[in-house]
């Protein structure tokens, strides 16, 4: 803790970068530790956490298969996230709670229209546990026509999903995988591999999930890309900037 409060004293300024902070953060972390995975038993439990819950969702969506509903379903597995809500959270009341929420930022008819205009997306995944319910999105997606190719992390880095874990729940049983390149908290366009950036700079159509990969990539030039964030508001700096009330849920497209 004094290593980390000292870093933070000395690299501060208003210019700092939180992704490539946290990410220093967490990799002296594992340094110390001599853990390359720190949050494994905290990942298992969200997988667990998810797939105790998954035969509700998927009752509520053959009720609603809308697109919206899937888009809230998939928002809901942001919600599962220790760092913002501790050990001890209700999650299944926390879930079935954000299933009624509405979206307060609703860009549902732009996300349509990508869909229907578009043959691919990338779609940047976040957290283990949440990937269950993107798995439904996903296969929404495609039947709309449209090829997904999901991104992961390449070493683990908080709880954030891995090859393994995406492995775990079929993700590659309805899209491609690939890697980012590197173990960064979200996107960070200096620390991703040179293939990766080059493969999300030439994808058109973007679906981004949660607040690490939201605050990386509102720091890049995504002009002639259309991207669409999907996540749940955790924090007051993602409130702030997104200029909604922590806990809204939203469907924001960027560019």
């Amino acid at each position: 803790m004094q290593h980390v409060l000292s870093f933070l004293a000395e690299e501060f300024d208003e210019n700092l970068q939180s992704n490539s902070t946290g990410t220093r953060i967490q990799r002296y972390i594992k340094k110390v530790t001599g853990c390359d995975d720190p949050y494994k038993a905290e990942k298992i439990e969200s997988n667990r956490i998810a797939l105790n819950v998954l035969p509700k969702v998927k009752e509520i969506l053959k009720d609603d298969d809308s697109l919206e509903t899937f888009v809230k379903v998939a928002i809901v597995g942001n919600i599962i996230d220790f760092g913002a809500y501790g050990l001890d959270a209700d999650w299944e009341d926390m879930i079935n709670d954000g299933l009624k929420k509405e979206l307060v930022i609703n860009d549902i008819d732009a996300f349509e229209d990508a869909l229907n205009k578009y043959d691919d997306v990338l779609y940047l995944v976040d957290n283990t546990g949440e990937i269950v319910f993107d798995k439904l999105l996903i296969e929404k997606i495609k039947s709309y026509g449209v090829n997904v190719t999901v991104a992961v992390k390449e070493k683990p880095i908080l709880n954030d999903a891995c090859m393994e874990e995406a492995l775990e729940v079929g993700l590659d049983e309805v899209a491609d995988i690939i890697s980012t390149g590197t173990d960064s908290v979200g996107i960070v366009e200096s620390m991703v591999s040179d293939e990766f950036l080059e493969y999300f700079k030439k994808s058109p159509f973007v679906i981004s999930k949660g607040m690490g990969n939201y605050e990386g990539i509102t720091e890049m030039d995504l002009d002639g890309q259309d991207v669409f964030v999907l996540l749940a508001v955790k924090c007051p700096a993602i409130s702030n900037h997104s200029g909604v009330d922590v806990g809204s849920h939203i469907l924001h497209k960027l560019s």
